[in-house]
């Protein structure tokens, strides 16, 4: 028969029977002292830790964690973790909190606002993940005070105006945003979801991103706003100059915050003054009651700014024009009312200024000036209405010229010369900015080849054209720039690609794609007024950008020569310091003085435009310049 043979096993020899009790005794004896070794180092590690038991009970923690809770160690035994790091304030952080000591979930962290015992708060943030081979969690808890505070201090400057020290255009909108989330909310209209996925990590809100209820937000589901600008702020400019502009516009920011805070109407919170830009003001109503309240608003507003200014001796008056919209949070976007509300304040001015106008959909429905240029838009690019002015781009290390940017001017029969920012828009909305910008883009390659032709023993001029993200979208632009180049002659890396912040940040799909073969292609890339968005310099990285055009609100940070603002100069320093680490050129614009410009070269800006080298002017002019003496400040 086959098979292991039945009976008792033999024996083992002898001497492995007794080498096996001494093997176990080296193993325990190495194991306790891991052990040992562990201990000590949790006690003595910087790290504030607890070990916490599947109820969530601490069974040990370290004298950091004692010295961060204002407690000794040995008197958080026996504690529940949750109350001792607030870990059962919200559903969402002691359901994740639960599956970790459940052993249903890996990890998770969380930053939590803790109370010291001597009365003062710590941010604080807590992890908490198993520990291997039991059935133990690990709590870690690291102070992130500093780190949050300085978070704070970036965002501030990011969001406030340096002039007015009012929000700026971006914390505007994100409120603006926020009220209307709100008010859809309150009126029972779908919004955006921001379901957690399970796998997300729980966190606390950051404490400038405040809560709806913090702004009094969601009691009537409706929204206001006053969006002005001031009449006579321009003469103030050009007669004066720009440091007493800027003094004016800060007084005017005063006048316009006491009107807002003595609004009968104000709930929790107040209303929002924000400097949108220039001499552009608005005033956010997050929880309207109507239409007599944004009228009395707006009244206030115009009495207030009646009162003559008095600014270093001089006696200035200026009035606004006031374009009111109110309306209800569902079914109303921030496009949407913003472009109701500069509707409305255009026809404020153009009823004569000084005086508010209430939006009325009636009349918005005859624009008939939009509308003429509308119709005549296509037409007038095959009938040759339009024409290039290129303004220089200047090296700021000698003043030589090195490009040009582009800008389109509309020479119309009816309205006579217009500036971009009068048919742009109007191009993009109704599609004719293809034909449009890819006229332009052709005229633009041939001017800078015409250039190079003529001025052979020079070095050649590069040109910079603005893209719509239209032209991304609508048309085949990798095409179209290929076809050009050949067509014109012009070497590709003489092509400098403009489009806005907000357009490259939000690139994916098409648009990225489209990037990227240019980029590949030889063609630069540049992002334009960068500044006035997010600014997410980590995102940058990953696209195929290759030049930073610094917004102009920076460099007008530098025009108090006498008295300058330290942190303007530090931000606009890091930026350029952070794109050159990432190999990006940095572009200022908007230079207007020497004292600007030689700011701007201590602190590493490669090149600048503005008036102070040059207007955007005629080809002819830019001819002149290729070979010249370089444009000294």
């Amino acid at each position: 028969m086959s098979g292991t043979p039945e009976g008792p096993v033999s024996p083992e020899p002898a001497e492995t029977r007794t080498a096996e009790p001494a093997l176990t005794e080296r193993h325990d004896g190495r194991r306790e002292a891991e052990l040992r070794d562990y201990r000590a180092a949790f006690r003595v590690a910087r790290l504030a830790m607890a070990l916490v038991d599947p109820d969530g009970v601490v069974v040990a923690a370290n004298d950091s964690l004692g010295d961060l809770l204002g407690t000794g160690a040995g008197a958080l035994r026996e504690q529940a973790a949750a109350d001792l790091v607030d870990l059962a304030s919200d559903g969402r952080t002691r359901q994740a909190y639960r599956e970790v000591l459940g052993g249903r979930r890996s990890r998770f962290r969380c930053t939590r606002r803790l109370k010291h015992p001597d009365g003062r708060s710590l941010w604080a943030e807590v992890t908490v993940a198993p520990v291997p081979g039991s059935r133990r969690v690990l709590l870690s808890v690291a102070d992130i005070s500093d780190r949050r505070e300085l978070q704070a201090r970036l965002r501030h400057l990011q969001m406030h105006d340096p002039v007015t020290r009012l929000p700026n255009r971006t914390l505007f909108f994100e409120r603006l945003s926020a009220a209307l989330d709100a008010g859809r909310q309150e009126t029972g209209a779908p919004h955006a979801s921001h379901e957690p996925h399970a796998s997300h990590e729980p966190h606390e809100t950051h404490e400038s991103y405040e809560s709806h209820e913090s702004y009094g937000y969601g009691r009537t589901g409706r929204i206001g706003l006053c969006y002005l600008d001031l009449d006579g702020f321009k003469a103030v400019n050009d007669t004066l100059g720009h440091r007493v502009g800027d003094r004016l516009l800060a007084a005017v920011a005063g006048r316009l915050t006491e009107c807002a805070d003595s609004d009968g109407y104000t709930r929790s919170g107040g209303h929002l003054v924000a400097r949108l830009g220039g001499d552009e003001f608005a005033i956010l109503v997050e929880d309207s009651t109507g239409t007599e309240q944004m009228a009395d608003l707006a009244r206030s507003v115009l009495d207030a700014l009646q009162e003559p200014f008095v600014l270093a001796g001089q006696r200035l008056s200026v009035s606004a024009s006031i374009g009111v919209v109110e309306r209800s949070g569902r079914g109303t976007t921030a496009t949407a009312l913003m472009q109701a509300a500069d509707t409305t304040l255009y026809w404020a001015k153009a009823d004569g200024k000084a005086r508010w106008t209430l939006f009325d959909p009636e009349r918005n429905a005859h624009r008939m000036t939009r509308q003429a240029l509308s119709s005549t838009l296509r037409p007038a690019v095959e009938g040759g209405e339009f024409a290039l002015e290129y303004q220089p781009l200047v090296d700021l290390s000698d003043g030589a010229v090195r490009g040009v940017e582009a800008l389109v001017r509309w020479h119309h029969p009816q309205f006579g010369p217009l500036a971009p920012n009068r048919f742009i828009g109007i191009a993009e909305e109704d599609g004719s900015i293809v034909e449009l910008g890819r006229w332009i883009l052709r005229t633009a390659c041939h001017q800078a080849r015409q250039w190079q032709k003529d001025h052979p023993r020079e070095r050649p001029l590069f040109v910079s054209v603005n893209v719509a993200v239209r032209q991304v979208w609508d048309s085949d632009l990798v095409a179209d720039v290929a076809g050009i180049l050949a067509e014109t002659g012009l070497a590709p890396h003489l092509l400098q690609l403009e489009l806005t912040e907000s357009a490259v940040m939000g690139s994916a799909g098409r648009p990225l794609q489209a990037l990227q073969a240019l980029s590949d292609m030889g063609v630069r890339i540049a992002i334009d007024d960068f500044g006035t968005g997010y600014s997410n310099l980590a995102y940058l990285s990953r696209l195929p950008v290759s030049v930073l055009k610094l917004d102009g609100s920076f460099v007008r940070g530098f025009q108090d020569e006498e008295h300058p603002n330290p942190a303007d100069e530090l931000i606009v320093e890091a930026l350029v310091q952070l794109a050159h680490r990432l190999g990006l050129t940095v572009t200022a614009e908007c230079v207007e003085t020497a004292g600007q410009a030689g700011r701007l070269r201590r602190i590493g800006c490669d090149t600048g435009q503005g008036w102070l080298y040059s207007r955007a002017v005629a080809p002819e002019r830019i001819a002149e310049l290729i070979g010249a003496e370089p444009l000294s400040v």
